[in-house]
């Protein structure tokens, strides 16, 4: 996606008031880098090149986490940084591919847990949860299974990547900003990957 200086600068409202938002709620938001070009910008040691996503602007981003609304508007003022969850602070994030996140959504609908869900032009899903706990061992060795904790971060809606923006599949409000503890998403994360082994032995049955 071509970010050019009138999309930055029309984001940067929105995104500065996003993150005072989740901070009156108290979720421990940090600014990221931002597209620009190629590479990623404003980041404490200058620009890095588009990897893996945006990155805490500031080397001592645990520091920030946790800061108050006031704080979390002077930390955005002037630049269109992205909204980071710095986990690891009272709001871990277990992040899924897009075919186990659908799955697990689905689960939890049906189980009639609404819990907040966000996804990425990457093809990568979401779901905050509340922080502390390890995940179960079968699913520490799934491929794509990550769940971030103290140390990392995860990219929160409106977040802009190089492929588009990061956008909510269900939106904290409509769980009152409840988050869910990670063993119950992870009970319908199992149940999707159990459908996901199943569905890949009946066609390697029919290969």
């Amino acid at each position: 996606m071509d970010w050019t200086d009138t999309w930055r600068d029309a984001f940067r409202t929105e995104l500065r008031a996003e993150a005072i938002g989740f901070a009156c709620h108290g979720w421990p938001v940090v600014p990221g880098s931002y597209p620009q070009a190629s590479a990623w910008a404003g980041q404490d040691g200058g620009d890095t090149l588009a990897a893996d996503g945006p990155a805490p602007v500031h080397e001592d981003f645990p520091g920030l986490a946790g800061s108050g609304p006031e704080r979390v508007a002077a930390l955005w003022d002037g630049r269109p940084f992205s909204v980071l969850l710095a986990t690891g602070f009272g709001v871990d994030a277990l992040d899924l591919p897009a075919e186990l996140g659908r799955a697990t959504a689905i689960g939890l609908r049906v189980a009639g847990l609404p819990v907040p869900i966000a996804a990425n032009p990457a093809g990568r899903w979401l779901f905050p949860v509340a922080g502390g706990a390890a995940i179960r061992p079968e699913l520490a060795g799934h491929p794509g299974v990550v769940l971030h904790g103290r140390g990392s971060w995860a990219a929160l809606p409106p977040s802009p990547l190089m492929a588009g923006v990061v956008h909510w599949r269900v939106k904290p409000d409509v769980c009152g900003w409840q988050l869910p503890r990670l063993a119950d998403v992870e009970h319908a994360l199992l149940d999707a990957v159990h459908g996901e082994t199943d569905t890949h032995r009946l066609a390697r049955g029919r290969s």
